[in-house]
């Protein structure tokens, strides 16, 4: 075998039985991703102020960028391979460097945190760049740019890994914010031109199925959340009703994605004529949204079941309407993009939200978790009704 067929069977193969299905080495991967979130949600609890929450979006960005670079490989590239395989396990290695960084990197471990992300995001991109030199000329060439702009953004990552504690947000929001053009814009770079979403060749069945997979892990963290922290409580009537709440949120929040979003987005990209634009604003940019609502809301559900009676105080009142909220945002903006219309049911519940925020003060935090479970679960029902009428509408 030449060296050149030897590479392209490191390519994943397309409309083959089950080619785009996701394999168990990417589910192995993810684990890392687990405990991210897990990290990211404790971090966020411990600091519950505005410099709180600042820092943990930075760094969910930060994970979730990985994450979806990593997703976007794995669509191109087969990860039964050996050296697919190889890549992948010594990105988990450095995500768990990244992982437990993720406390204190705004502190003593910022550079530990700046060299793992720099590492994954840049060495993921050149190992593309070596297995598709030979047969795909235009993906080389895509991530030729994508290269040239991750070297960029992790002069800044690095830069802000050295600076002070106190000015290193500033390095790597900068840093972050050229991660995030870069798809936007083609990676557009001096003497290579933009790509186009069309040069893209995404599988739109692994890449829906990818997303959907890291909306469970998410969801999978609150619900170990929940688990854990009911699990050292003294079972009273009480503690049991603050932890059946976060339980039905979290049901609530799968339905909302899972029962009708998910399955017409899948169809959607799998059958359009440019899945790599949809792959790019829908699964890229919208999905973590999903994620950080999800994670706001574990936050409120540890606070819950912490202290389930008494008035709630402004931490509770944020995470819990603002996590619920967060969530619908992302479902709407997510449905609205690959649908052409935003859900109504969804603007109904972001309007529940808004009115609850004005009365939360006056309710427990047990009562006021049953409040947004309920907002949940009517936007759930709603949409469930109006997905079930529109055939005879039509």
């Amino acid at each position: 075998m030449t060296l050149s067929g030897a590479i392209r069977n490191y390519s994943r193969k397309r409309g083959e039985g089950d080619s785009a299905k996701v394999d168990f080495v990417e589910l192995f991967f993810d684990l890392v991703f687990v405990f991210a979130i897990t990290q990211i949600s404790h971090f966020l609890l411990h600091d519950l102020s505005l410099k709180g929450l600042g820092e943990s979006t930075l760094l969910l960005a930060a994970v979730w960028w990985v994450w979806v670079y990593t997703a976007w490989v794995t669509n191109w590239l087969d990860p039964t391979t050996p050296p697919v395989r190889v890549m992948l396990f010594v990105l988990m290695l450095a995500g768990l460097v990244l992982s437990t960084s993720i406390p204190t990197a705004f502190a003593g471990r910022g550079l530990v945190f700046a060299m793992a992300f720099v590492t994954m995001q840049l060495g993921r991109s050149l190992f593309m760049m070596w297995a598709m030199r030979h047969h795909n000329r235009s993906n080389y060439i895509n991530f030729v740019r994508i290269s040239i702009w991750l070297t960029m953004s992790g002069i800044f990552w690095i830069t802000g890994g050295l600076a002070e504690p106190e000015n290193r947000v500033y390095f790597w929001l900068i840093a972050l914010l050229i991660e995030i053009a870069g798809p936007a814009m083609g990676f557009r770079t001096p003497g290579l031109g933009a790509s186009s979403t069309t040069d893209w060749d995404v599988d739109g069945d692994h890449m829906a199925e990818r997303a959907a997979l890291f909306i469970i892990i998410a969801l999978g963290e609150s619900i170990l959340v929940s688990g854990a922290t009911f699990a050292e409580q003294e079972w009273t009537f009480i503690s049991f009703s603050a932890f059946l709440t976060t339980f039905v949120a979290s049901v609530a929040m799968w339905l909302i994605y899972f029962n009708v979003g998910q399955l017409r987005a899948h169809h959607k990209i799998a059958s359009t004529d440019d899945p790599g634009r949809i792959a790019r604003v829908a699964y890229t940019y919208i999905h973590v949204l999903l994620v950080a609502g999800i994670i706001v809301v574990a936050v409120s559900d540890e606070l819950i079941l912490a202290h389930p009676t008494g008035h709630s105080a402004p931490a509770v009142l944020w995470t819990s309407i603002g996590g619920t909220a967060l969530y619908l945002i992302g479902n709407l903006l997510f449905k609205g993009y690959v649908e052409g219309r935003p859900p109504l049911s969804h603007i109904a519940g972001l309007v529940l939200c808004a009115v609850l925020a004005f009365a939360g003060g006056a309710l427990s935090p047990l009562v006021l978790g049953a409040a947004t479970s309920l907002i949940l679960i009517v936007v759930t029902i709603w949409e469930y009704i109006g997905r079930v009428q529109e055939p005879a509408h039509h």
